[in-house]
């Protein structure tokens, strides 16, 4: 869940038990302003925490993954978020204008595929290979490409690794391409599922007609 959210709806819990609290003690109870002021934080701090483990629980239950798999994904995704900074940083950096389209391209892919497994954890076993792999060489082939490139003298051993590595690079890009597919592979079979069941329903709609319109022929 989006931590903001899950921050606002907290508060939207706590603010009004709070009070509720407050004025029971202060009011019903009788309590000096302190007192209705302590046993109302502390009916806060325990609000927040069990709302916590409500939201937590219920965002486990939706995308079906348990506690300890959870811990597991945030923990490589949080170790991906700096890597994808240093990739964009240096694929923004390199000064070969042919494949500026490419290199932004491959910028927003690997944003989509960060984005849609921090929304939705379960994604995450379907996008291993590019946090495990194809992310980890993209950042290292990037980041020697602007080191290199950055030399002040070339030669031609020099520049025939500049053009191996910017090959290299788009071999990355569809490899990173194809792990974002992966990672909607489920989608893209319920959207061909459901076309198929509108193609069909279709049909049936059609022949249906064409064997009224028979029927009325006789």
């Amino acid at each position: 869940m989006n931590p903001f959210v899950s921050f606002f709806l907290k508060i939207l819990i706590v603010t009004p038990t709070a009070g509720t609290v407050w004025l029971v003690n202060f009011v019903a109870f009788d309590q000096s302003f302190w007192i209705s002021s302590l046993n109302a934080t502390l009916s806060a701090i325990i609000t927040y925490w069990l709302s916590s483990v409500y939201l937590k629980r219920k965002f486990l239950k939706l995308h079906r993954i348990t506690g300890k798999e959870y811990a597991y994904i945030k923990k490589n995704l949080k170790e991906a978020k700096p890597k994808l900074f240093r990739l964009q940083k240096s694929l923004l950096r390199i000064k070969h204008i042919p494949s500026l389209k490419q290199r932004i391209e491959l910028i927003r892919v690997t944003k989509k595929i960060y984005s849609l497994t921090k929304r939705e954890p379960k994604r995450f076993y379907k996008a291993e290979q590019f946090y495990f792999s194809h992310l980890d060489s993209a950042v290292e082939l990037a980041e020697k490409y602007v080191f290199l490139s950055a030399q002040p003298k070339k030669n031609l051993e020099l520049d025939h690794s500049l053009n191996e590595s910017r090959r290299l690079l788009d071999q990355l890009s569809k490899s990173i391409e194809e792990d974002l597919y992966q990672v909607l592979s489920d989608d893209i079979d319920q959207l061909n599922f459901e076309i198929d069941v509108a193609k069909y329903s279709i049909k049936n709609k059609k022949d249906s007609k064409i064997n009224e319109e028979s029927w009325r022929l006789k």
